[in-house]
Parts: structure tokens; C-alpha cells; sequence
């Protein structure tokens, strides 16, 4: 209720909501009339968004080895220089995850869902000045269809066959019907980019809010505001600076001193501390990101399903999320859905941490020794305790866990998606399909649990064209428990985006999406200093 409210307040200080609309959608959570009235009122003598300062990001996330192209962009400081620089087709909204428009102003399917039609908006330039084409548009979404692109949007591309013009409209045909196809679009590597990128796809000119001004890989990006941006509602500070903050005690202290306005990434152990500095504010967020542990079902000795299910019932999920998150999240159950997804699939048997099942399969299992878990400070705040942490409830079933601390820099490109067993997360997608289509489909270049399973293509393709809802939720349900009981992945825990800014950050919006405002957060605050 609190993000709903404070959704809602944003919205009509920025001036994109009226009294009307804003106490139909309060009633609509039960808010009483007198209480939305007092809300409105306080909202719109509100201070109006701030042009100008500089804006400072501490962020973890970055590496060396980080790509400019938008295809390959792997971690959240990458995320949140894309965001910057960049816009999509189609942007969701913040609290609902409903598609809205971007640079597509307007889009029609045909009654089967199989063909959409794009209007792509007009007047807008990219930042070298060209204005910006359906040519670009069609080149761009081309471009991410091809594999030696290595974009992370390549499997939910794979679905469209045919990209092509109508006058000065984009039209997509699927080799199916799809009816969630305007938030696949939400895609953050589907940056549309001049010539969609084929002339150098590291360039970073977009039609965003902010132009890049310098970047250095591993380090730091900068930015200047886009004088000619399209938009008026974002984009209200002069420069951003993004220096690459790999240590968590660094990134507080960065806040703490007044060094930067905003890090990502807060310890939940930390909050207590943070909490008493009169400078600075707790951003915590519930949405769809996870943290995770890997294996891959097709490396041994992981392509075993029974060594599979003994590390997955080795885990006490409920002392992971304690002493891990600090409660700031809820205990996963093996697949990579929650509550805030539609048809989500309920009634699943929660798993729980089960000592006796857990030898019971490592038995049956016939694996000996110990098992060799990699993992790192940046695969997810905590990720070092949670591996020590599930190393200790392992040895209860008679299970050893080897745990290997790997360095951040590096980790992306060398471990996950690399290595048979590490920790990892996961920002969440816009829709089941999407978050299926990135990371479980057997082509999906991120499927980093090597789930390789045709029948469960099969039902996913199925799934994706069935406009019966209820037909279509029994396809999920039955796509989660594959993944539950037969996949590689261990999902303890979906985590709420715990984040911290100075108190002068104004206009910070909660976003279901993903983590930092769904990566949009330099675009979307300003100071107020």
C-alpha cells in the first residue's frame, strides 16, 4: 500500500494525474475519500520537479569487461547507463507493469495476436541529430535477431519472423500469436540506436534524456542533458556522474559523506545503521528480482536430478531470508515467479528445507565428495553469507559444499553463465513469458541453469499464443514445476531492491519493474539542494 500511495503522490506532483483519476484509483485501494482528498491536496502544493545540480550514482555492478553496445549489457551499471543514454519502443508503467507508450506512441495486433502494427512517434532526433525513422526501428529490432549479436533479448526476438515498414509504420509478424508483445519490447537491450547499430553499435547515441560525455569501463560513465530530448517529464538535472562502486562499504560511506546522491545495492544489514544518518533515506522496493543458486542440468555432476533435488532441499530458505535479507523479501520456491506476475500459478507446494529428503536424494544420487559452489560480493548483496549460510544447513543431510569466493571484477563474463554452480540474480521481466524466454528456453543465450528441454518449448511456444487465460495459467503452472522439480536452478529467495539516496533526491519512483526505478532513476529525480 505504501509503494501504491507513494505511486500515486508521484504521479500528481509531476502533474500526469488529476484529482478525478487519482481518487478513483484510491477508492479503488480502499483509500477513503476524506484520506485521498488530504493526499491530493498535499501532493499538488508539492514542490514541482527542479531543473539543474549534478547528479552523483555510486553503483555496483560495473566491470572492465563491459560492453557499450546495448545487446551485451550484463549489469546493473550497465542497466542504468543504457536507461540513461537510450529509449525503447514501449516503457511499462511503475506500479501496474502495463505496457505504455515510448518511442511507439500507439500499436494495434490483428484479432489472432500474430501481426502488431507500430506507430513509431515523429519529431524526435537521435542525440547526433538525425531524426529518428522507422528504418532505424526495423534495423534495430533486426539487428538483436541476430545470434552473432549476442543480445540478451535474442530469445523473445525469436519469435518475430518478419520486421518490416507499412508507409511509416512498424510492423511485427510473429510465428504466433502473441498478446503480451508490447512489454516484450520493454526489453532494456532493445535500445533503438541510428541504423539500428549496424554502423557501430557501441556509439551510446540514442534518443534519451542524457547524452554520454565520457565512459570509462569498470570505472565511471558521465552525462549531460539532452537540450533536444522529446520528453518533458524527465531528464531535470544538468549531468550525471556514475562512478563504479564494487564495495559495499565504500558505497555507504560514499553516501554517508555526502560523495554521491544515491547507491544501489544496500545490505539489509546495513539499513539499521543507515537508517540513523539524518541525511539519508531507505529506498526499498518489493518487485520481481531474485537471488539465485545455478547449476547447470547438463555439466556433471549437476545433470543429475536427484543431486539436483538434494541441493535443493539442503537449503533453509526462511534462515536465508532472515539473516540475508533482513526480512526484506519473501522464500522462493525453485521458479522464477511471484505473486506480482499475472496468472501467476498458485497452489504450488512451498519447498521447504528438508534434511532427510536432502540425503535421501544425495544418496540415491550415488555423488560423493564435495560440490564446488563459486561465488561473489557482487552476485547479490549477501551472496558470500548465503553461500556460507546454505554450506551449514548442507552438512545436516551430509552434504559438502565447497565455497569459493570469486573476485567482482570479472565475475560476469568468467563465472555465471561459465562455471556449473555460482550464484547469480535476477531483475525479474515484464511477463512470464518474457522471463521464461530469457533464461529457460533451450536457444535463449542466458539460460544459465542449461535447462534444454523441448517439451518444455513446446508449452512455452504454446502458452505464448493462447488467448484463454485460464488455459493459459494451467500451461504456466505446468511450466513451474518442470522448472521447480527438474531444472537447474535454486531460488531461495525474491528480494525487495533495497536502495539508499541522500534526502535532497526528490521524485524517486517505486517500480515493480526492476531494481533502481527499473534502472530509469537518473532520469526520472532531481535535487531539491
Amino acid at each position: 500500500m505504501t509503494d501504491y500511495t507513494n505511486y500515486l503522490t508521484s504521479q500528481v506532483t509531476l502533474g500526469k494525474m488529476n484529482r478525478r483519476e487519482f481518487m478513483g484509483r484510491a477508492a479503488a485501494f480502499g483509500i477513503t475519500l476524506a484520506v485521498a482528498g488530504t493526499m491530493f491536496d498535499t501532493a499538488a502544493k508539492a514542490q514541482e520537479p527542479k531543473r539543474g545540480g549534478n547528479l552523483k550514482l555510486g553503483l555496483e555492478g560495473a566491470a572492465a569487461t563491459d560492453s557499450k553496445d546495448p545487446a551485451k549489457a550484463l549489469s546493473q551499471f550497465m542497466f542504468v547507463v543504457n536507461r540513461n543514454w537510450g529509449d525503447m519502443l514501449v516503457e511499462s508503467e511503475p506500479l501496474t507493469g502495463k505496457p505504455v507508450p515510448a518511442l511507439a506512441e500507439s500499436w494495434e495486433p490483428s484479432a489472432d495476436a500474430s501481426t502488431w502494427t507500430f506507430a513509431i512517434r515523429k519529431g524526435v532526433k537521435f542525440h547526433d541529430g538525425k531524426e529518428l525513422t522507422v528504418d532505424d526501428v526495423i534495423k534495430t529490432l533486426q539487428r538483436h535477431t541476430d545470434e552473432k549479436s549476442e543480445s540478451g533479448a535474442l530469445g523473445v526476438m525469436k519469435s518475430i519472423k518478419e520486421i518490416k515498414a507499412d508507409g511509416d509504420k512498424l510492423v511485427l509478424v510473429l510465428s504466433e500469436g502473441n498478446a503480451d508483445l508490447p512489454l516484450l519490447l520493454t526489453d532494456y537491450h532493445l535500445v533503438i540506436q541510428p541504423n539500428g547499430g549496424l554502423d557501430d553499435p557501441n556509439a551510446m547515441i540514442g534518443t534519451g534524456p542524457f547524452k554520454v560525455t565520457s565512459f570509462e569501463a569498470g570505472v565511471r560513465a558521465t552525462f549531460e542533458r539532452n537540450k533536444d530530448d522529446w520528453r518533458q517529464d524527465r531528464g531535470y538535472v544538468d549531468t550525471v556522474e556514475m562512478i563504479a562502486m564494487n564495495d559495499a562499504t565504500a558505497r555507504i560511506a560514499a553516501l554517508s559523506s555526502g560523495q554521491v546522491h544515491y547507491i544501489n545495492r544496500v545490505d539489509p544489514k546495513t539499513v539499521d545503521l543507515l537508517k540513523r544518518a539524518p541525511t539519508v533515506e531507505i529506498l526499498s522496493t518489493s518487485g520481481r528480482g531474485h537471488y539465485v543458486f545455478i547449476m547447470h542440468a547438463n555439466t556433471a555432476p549437476f545433470d543429475n536430478n536427484d543431486l539436483r533435488l538434494a541441493l535443493k532441499y539442503a537449503m533453509d530458505r526462511e534462515t536465508m531470508l532472515e539473516k540475508v535479507l533482513g526480512g526484506y523479501g519473501k522464500v522462493g520456491n525453485d521458479f522464477p515467479i511471484n505473486e506480482t506476475y499475472a496468472l501467476f500459478p498458485e497452489g504450488i507446494e512451498q519447498r521447504a528445507y528438508d534434511p532427510d529428503k536432502a540425503a535421501f536424494h544425495y544418496k540415491k544420487s550415488g555423488h560423493s565428495g564435495s560440490v564446488l559452489l563459486r561465488t561473489s560480493d557482487v552476485a547479490f548483496p549477501g551472496a558470500v553469507d548465503a553461500a556460507v549460510l546454505y554450506q551449514e544447513s548442507a552438512k545436516k543431510a551430509g552434504i559438502e559444499i565447497e565455497v569459493k569466493r570469486e573476485p567482482g571484477d570479472g565475475y560476469w563474463s568468467n563465472v555465471w553463465n561459465v562455471q556449473p554452480f555460482s550464484t547469480s540474480y535476477w531483475g525479474g521481466r515484464p511477463t512470464q513469458d518474457q522471463m521464461y524466454s530469457t533464461a529457460y528456453l533451450s536457444t535463449a543465450d542466458w539460460n544459465d541453469t542449461r535447462f534444454l528441454r523441448p517439451d518444455f518449448d513446446k508449452i512455452l511456444l504454446e502458452a505464448r499464443s493462447e488467448l484463454d487465460e485460464a488455459k493459459r495459467k494451467d500451461m504456466y503452472r505446468t511450466m513451474a514445476m518442470m522448472v521447480r522439480d527438474e531444472g537447474g536452478l535454486i531460488l531461495p529467495m525474491f528480494n525487495d531492491f533495497v536502495n539508499a539516496s541522500s534526502k535532497t533526491v526528490k521524485g524517486y519512483v517505486h517500480d515493480i519493474g526492476n531494481d533502481m526505478s527499473n534502472g530509469f532513476v537518473a532520469t526520472r529525480v532531481w535535487l531539491d539542494a
